[in-house]
């Protein structure tokens, strides 16, 4: 099945000038669901990961399903403030201002094989923070999965590990 078939383009969200990547055409549908899951296990198959961790929101959808297919665990990394207990954070630049992300400071440990996964990289600056985070930690980075890559946007060169994409625009 040709995914990006079902990957629905929004014209002006969420500003004017953006077309928004719409993902959620494919996560209704079953066998394109099965299908993603399985493109964005597949090139790490094999390779140690103990943990997948998955950058809120969406890659949440994600993360879950591709550390099953794993044989792996889920790391949720969370917007601040939306962990109940002792979390690490990474602040990272946006267009305007600054953001961040937290995860248990006990999430990852020195010896992990962390997959970082996400729906979308874009400019891939959160991508880059939660791999610092995981870093942080005394974890590796084996790569970063996405199931859509805005090339045009290069957040490619911020990542200094292997990056899979399922789509590329």
């Amino acid at each position: 099945m040709d995914l990006s078939t079902l990957i629905r383009d929004v014209p002006d969200f969420p500003k004017p000038g953006i077309v928004f990547k719409d993902i959620t055409p494919a996560l209704r549908d079953p066998s394109a669901l099965a299908q993603a899951i399985a493109e964005l296990s597949a090139p790490w198959s094999g390779r140690g990961i103990t943990a997948v961790v998955g950058i809120e929101a969406r890659g949440f959808i994600f993360a879950p399903a591709v550390a099953l297919e794993l044989g792996a665990g889920f790391v949720p990394a969370r917007k601040p403030g939306k962990l109940p207990w002792t979390a690490v954070r990474q602040a990272y630049g946006l267009e305007y201002g600054t953001d961040a992300i937290e995860m248990h400071i006990d999430a990852v440990r020195p010896g992990d094989r962390i997959l970082m996964i996400d729906d979308v990289l874009a400019t891939g600056g959160t991508a880059n923070a939660a791999v610092t985070l995981i870093r942080r930690q005394g974890a590796t980075v084996v790569g970063c999965g996405f199931l859509v890559e805005l090339g045009f946007l290069n957040g490619r060169q911020k990542l200094d590990v292997p990056v899979q994409a399922v789509l590329k625009y």
